[in-house]
């Protein structure tokens, strides 16, 4: 290393989200030494803060077999060079940042150079697939939690995890303007906003999208004023245009991340597949349920596999069913109807879910009260040598 060059960090973000989070987490470290050197893969988020990447990560963002299979030529060229770019540079730590599939991968063909590792999103086996922990000693020093439980799950099979908080606590989801939104999209005083999200990826939107629009031929008939809103990233739009085409209520699709914010605080109620939106939606204070549907086959198969008592992640950080979970055979139009009813029209069920999210707020922040990246900067920090 050059005299006078600051000590290097070699990142890995392999889809956007991880590509916010390594923004946030580079934008922590520097406030921190600002004489550390960024290099290895990322999004154009952490470009814009100086990470040359080794080459685009959109290179990466493959998801389910169908599409992975053609891929894993080009794939496994790309781990080759990621693998002899570490070797090279001989960096001072490595953090790779979720997308486990190659993240995990790379970590262990690293592993023998001494380097200190470091994985940021902890793999979610806690949920199901648990025997997959046996692959994971070995393969970082250390171990970036996003829940509060999972720092003790990982600690019973002998993995050192660090809690450093959830990264939805610094998207200002719940900083939006809902009369901005309803001004913007020339919205009528009595339009009762309803919030839809069926999903972040295009594999996933057939699901649930014509389920949802038979629930809103049922519910126009109640409310002829709710305003179907989806909010959805530009990649997935085109998808979600094709899909409500025949509608009963043409939807507002949002793709502006703060037009999305301003929904949510415009919102009486939400209808949303489980994942990050549950979290995003309590954080807004949105009154919600979850649903979902799969091939029956793989969801008999799930049922069996699965660990954990709810999958909407309110829930299980709360340890009670705070939001319905209406999955599988309960996906129905009438059944997703008469819970919406609910949520806009009984002030008990919204003021018992409110008073839960503000629970799982206080479950999703780090003890000593620092932001997330804040927290994860100082767990990587402490893994450089010197």
């Amino acid at each position: 290393m050059p005299d006078g060059q600051g000590r290097v960090v070699w990142l890995l973000a392999g889809e956007a989200s991880g590509d916010v989070l390594g923004a946030r987490l580079m934008l922590a470290l520097r406030a921190r030494d600002e004489r550390l050197v960024f290099v290895g893969i990322g999004g154009p988020r952490m470009e814009a803060l100086g990470l040359r990447s080794l080459f685009p990560m959109r290179e990466l963002a493959v998801m389910g077999l169908v599409e992975i299979l053609p891929k894993v030529r080009s794939l496994k060229r790309r781990l080759d060079e990621a693998v002899r770019d570490v070797e090279m540079r001989r960096p001072d730590v490595i953090v790779t940042i979720d997308s486990p599939g190659f993240a995990l991968r790379l970590l262990k063909r690293v592993g023998k150079l001494g380097i200190p590792r470091v994985h940021y999103v902890a793999p979610q086996v806690w949920a199901w697939r648990e025997k997959r922990v046996r692959e994971f000693p070995g393969l970082w020093e250390r171990l970036l939690c996003l829940l509060p439980f999972e720092q003790d799950y990982f600690s019973k099979f002998g993995l050192e995890g660090r809690f450093v908080g959830h990264p939805v606590l610094q998207s200002e989801v719940d900083e939006g303007d809902g009369e901005r939104f309803r001004r913007r999209h020339a919205l009528a005083a009595d339009a009762q906003v309803l919030i839809l999200m069926p999903g972040s990826r295009r594999s996933e939107v057939p699901r649930l999208l014509p389920v949802f629009g038979k629930m809103l031929q049922i519910l126009k008939q109640r409310f002829p004023h709710v305003v179907p809103v989806i909010p959805i990233s530009p990649v997935v739009a085109p998808a979600v245009r094709e899909g409500v085409a025949r509608w009963p209520v043409t939807p507002l699709i949002v793709t502006d991340l703060h037009d999305k914010h301003d929904a949510f605080a415009a919102a009486g109620a939400a209808l949303t597949k489980s994942g990050t939106s549950t979290l995003e939606l309590a954080l807004a204070g949105v009154p919600m349920a979850v649903t979902y549907r799969v091939n029956p086959v793989t969801a008999a198969i799930v049922r069996r596999l699965i660990k954990v008592p709810y999958v909407a992640m309110v829930n299980l950080l709360s340890g009670r069913e705070v939001v319905p979970e209406l999955l599988q055979e309960n996906c129905r139009p009438e059944v997703l109807a008469a819970t919406v009813a609910t949520l806009l029209t009984d002030p008990g069920v919204v003021a018992a879910q409110r008073a839960a999210f503000g629970e799982v707020r206080t479950h999703l922040t780090p003890d000593h009260g620092m932001s997330p990246a804040d927290a994860a900067a100082d767990a990587v920090l402490e893994m450089l040598p010197g």
